[in-house]
């Protein structure tokens, strides 16, 4: 697809067509890496001692979260920017962002690097690693922090190939690390007998692939916007704008190990080993529903930005709600589905009666908001593409940070089970956040997408 195609289909071609020809790529992708994620699991489950090697890994965990939520920093802040400036027929202004984001990951992956590696064992500890888990952690850290700056290209550079039009490339990237994550963790891990070093030895060299790859692309001759060398030296201005959009999904993926700790501690006291077992069971499925809201608005992303930018509000208008009406559909449908069979997501990952038994009754609580989650998504991926920083921040931080964990904490206070307080709080926070963002939304909405003025809450200066 050229450079006119691509203008073509994103200003003329059918929203419906497009927002699925972007989207399903996307979507296979979230899906495909959710997958191999667990395939890991499964595989690290097995070894000798499997169940104190994934607790180790487990408790490295949320530093390989903090290190993806780095590479949304400048990924999610940078493409939609472009997204933009394509709209405005400014691809010099494009690539200026696209450049300076690659500096950007770069010079954050080696930052990064050097600070976990020197600070890695009492980190750990802080994390919660005992005596012992810190040996697995600390082995699979070690060889995960190498391959920093290729996890920090890998995920950080995709979204450009995908706010251009190119989902299926985009999709490949991801595709490939899967496969090749998924051939080489058995071998190193059983063949090589490497335990959890070969579990993360796998990992980076399917990041370097899919890195080298990103980079093949964005350098060659398909690619519209291209890397220039004589705009990798970061611009200020540009920096604090792609900085300041990206901070919302940076908070949004960095909250996530708050969330998940908050929740644990919690259960542990209210419920048990179980009920964190149980909770372990519902983060994985609450992943499966995610995922693929995060393809669908991957998808929607280029034809809302490209078309803001070329101040074509009607498009915008479209794509947001077939975009909206998609997301609230695909969650109602999920949170029917759990209402009824709860049992059969449960036994995806676990046959154990007594833990089969209590996840299911779980479910049915933790989930009753899932509906709304949609709503949420939509509204606050749009507010992204549309390049409203300020908005877009406050309600990334709405749901998990200013309502979530502070409910987890509150509502044992005012229920006799406490356990079903802490499991109740999530869906108040789901259901709370989404109707705050659907006004939020629609107190903006006409000011934003007012044909005769462009709203403009973001300044590249002369970039």
């Amino acid at each position: 697809m050229g450079m006119s195609d691509t203008r073509t289909n994103l200003e003329k071609g059918k929203i419906s067509s497009l927002l699925f020809k972007l989207s399903l790529p996307a979507i296979i992708a979230q899906i495909v890496n959710v997958l191999y994620n667990m395939v890991d699991r499964i595989f690290i489950g097995r070894l000798p001692s499997g169940d104190i090697a994934m607790a180790g890994v487990g408790i490295a965990f949320p530093i390989i979260l903090i290190v993806s939520a780095f590479s949304a920093l400048i990924g999610s802040g940078g493409a939609p920017l472009c997204s933009i400036k394509m709209g405005e027929k400014d691809n010099d202004g494009a690539e200026k962002i696209m450049s300076n984001s690659f500096s950007m990951l770069i010079i954050i992956g080696i930052i990064l690097t050097v600070i976990f590696l020197i600070f890695k064992e009492p980190i750990l500890w802080a994390f919660g690693a005992s005596e012992a888990t810190i040996g697995y952690a600390e082995d699979y850290l070690t060889i995960y922090l190498i391959g920093t700056v290729f996890v920090q290209i890998a995920l950080g550079m995709n979204p450009f190939i995908n706010t251009q039009g190119f989902a299926k490339m985009g999709m490949y990237t991801v595709m490939i690390g899967a496969a090749i994550n998924i051939v080489l963790d058995p071998i190193f891990i059983f063949v090589f007998s490497m335990g959890v070093k070969g579990a993360a030895l796998a990992t980076i060299i399917a990041q370097m692939v899919s890195a080298l790859w990103v980079l093949w692309f964005l350098f060659g001759k398909k690619s519209i916007l291209k890397l220039k060398k004589n705009y990798l030296i970061p611009k200020f201005n540009i920096v604090i704008s792609i900085l300041g959009l990206g901070v919302s999904p940076f908070i949004m993926q960095l909250t996530e190990s708050l969330v998940l700790i908050a929740l644990n501690n919690s259960l542990q006291i209210y419920g048990g080993d179980l009920a964190v077992g149980s909770m372990t069971i519902m983060g994985s499925i609450m992943q499966i529903i995610y995922m693929p809201l995060m393809g669908l608005a991957q998808g929607a992303q280029p034809i809302i930005g490209y078309n803001y930018g070329a101040k074509n509000f009607e498009r915008v208008r479209k794509a947001f709600k077939l975009f909206l009406v998609t997301a609230f559909i695909y969650t109602t449908i999920l949170w029917l589905l759990l209402n009824i069979a709860p049992e059969f997501f449960v036994k995806i990952f676990s046959d154990e009666p007594e833990l089969v038994d209590i996840t299911a009754k779980n479910i049915k609580v933790f989930f009753f908001g899932i509906f709304m989650l949609g709503v949420q998504i939509a509204c606050q991926r749009t507010f992204l593409s549309l390049g409203q920083a300020k908005i877009s921040l406050f309600l990334a931080l709405l749901r998990k940070v200013i309502l979530l964990i502070p409910l987890i904490f509150i509502m044992p206070n005012f229920l006799e089970d406490k356990l079903l307080a802490v499991l109740v709080a999530e869906p108040i926070a789901d259901i709370l956040a989404a109707i705050i963002t659907l006004i939020c939304f629609i107190m903006y909405y006409k000011k934003l997408l007012k044909d005769d003025v462009l709203t403009e809450n973001f300044s590249l200066g002369d970039s």
